[in-house]
């Protein structure tokens, strides 16, 4: 499904992103060294909207499979909600983008914690885009299904400069009260791995 909104990113954003005299405390987020776990996400074409790119209401999704890809393979997260001792509650997202993807790309995803708190979570996120070559990136099956980290050589496939940064927050509940509760020991550890230095 497409949306009417009109180019959702500035025709400079380039400029606007490699500019010096344009860059704020914050724009560490736009780099590799700034978060802990990188997957790479396949684009599909009912991803791209009129305008030709990745409508900008995808990027959350995106952001939300690095998550929960990482909660469910590193974390324990038990995503049956008949036996689950805990359920994620996603209460706050944000997206900035500054350069465009489209159909057919594979870029990766990349996910650093800020905070971990009694029952919510705090997340960096970041979409890297692949470097223009002619060739899509050489990512296999064990990167698809375990994703991989900072320092793995496949991150030099990837633009080391974000198209599109952002946040979320969760908060853990009780699925029988839906009251917030504490974060078992084993899945705040799996967390913990993921602190952004800058965090600590």
């Amino acid at each position: 499904m497409t949306s009417g909104v009109v180019r959702w990113f500035p025709r400079n954003a380039r400029s606007l992103a490699t500019s010096s005299k344009n860059r704020r405390p914050e724009d560490c987020r736009w780099h590799h060294e700034a978060y802990g776990y990188f997957l790479p996400i396949q684009t599909r074409w009912q991803d791209n909207d009129q305008y030709g790119h990745v409508n900008n209401a995808v990027y959350y999704s995106y952001f939300d499979t690095v998550i929960n890809h990482y909660l469910i393979r590193y974390c324990g997260l038990n995503t049956r909600l008949l036996t689950s001792s805990t359920v994620g509650f996603m209460v706050s997202n944000q997206c900035t983008y500054h350069t465009p993807i489209s159909f057919p790309q594979i870029p990766v995803a990349a996910l650093a914690v800020e905070k971990v708190g009694r029952s919510s979570v705090h997340y960096r996120l970041a979409l890297f885009p692949p470097k223009p070559t002619k060739e899509l990136p050489s990512i296999d099956h064990h990167d698809l299904s375990d994703g991989f980290f900072i320092g793995h050589p496949k991150l030099a496939q990837f633009n080391a400069l974000a198209c599109a940064t952002g946040s979320s927050v969760h908060v853990f509940v009780n699925p029988a009260t839906s009251k917030p509760m504490d974060l078992p020991e084993d899945f705040r550890g799996g967390l913990l791995k993921l602190m952004s230095p800058d965090s600590v």
